[in-house]
C-alpha cells in the first residue's frame, strides 16, 4: 500500500522559513515525478513546485518562484520543500503528490496518482 506522509508544517512570521518533508513508501520512489501543492480555505488545489524522478529539472508556480526549493532524496524515499521568506499568502495545507509520468502541466491535481494527508503551514503577518 502507498503512503505519504508530510511533516515539517507549522506557524511562522512572515519573512521566516519551513522545510517540508514527504516521504513515501509502497512504491518505486525514483521512478515518480514528485510535487508540491497547496490548498487553502475556500480555494482550489494549486501546485507549487514539480521534480522530475532525477531531480534534474524542477519547476514552479510563480507565486514562490526565487523563494521556494524542491528537492529529493531518492536513497531516502523523501520528497522536500524549502521555503524562505514566506508570505501570509502562503498559508494554506500543503501536500505532497506522485505521478509515475512527467506532464507539461504539472500543476494538474488529476495527473497524480497518490497523495499524501497534508501539513499545515501558516504565516502570520
Amino acid at each position: 500500500r502507498v503512503q505519504m506522509v508530510e511533516s515539517g508544517g507549522g506557524l511562522v512570521q512572515a519573512g521566516g522559513s519551513l522545510r517540508l518533508s514527504c516521504t513515501a513508501s509502497g512504491l518505486t520512489f525514483a521512478d515518480y515525478a514528485m510535487a508540491w501543492f497547496r490548498q487553502a480555505p475556500g480555494k482550489e488545489r494549486e501546485g507549487v513546485s514539480c521534480i522530475v524522478w532525477s531531480g534534474s529539472s524542477t519547476y514552479y508556480a510563480d507565486s514562490v518562484k526565487g523563494r521556494f526549493t524542491i528537492s529529493r532524496d531518492n536513497t531516502a524515499n523523501t520528497l522536500y520543500l524549502q521555503m524562505n521568506s514566506l508570505k501570509p499568502e502562503d498559508t494554506a495545507m500543503y501536500y505532497c503528490a506522485a505521478s509515475p509520468f512527467f506532464r507539461p502541466r504539472w500543476s494538474d491535481v488529476s495527473g497524480y496518482n497518490y497523495w499524501g494527508q497534508g501539513t499545515q503551514v501558516t504565516v502570520s503577518s
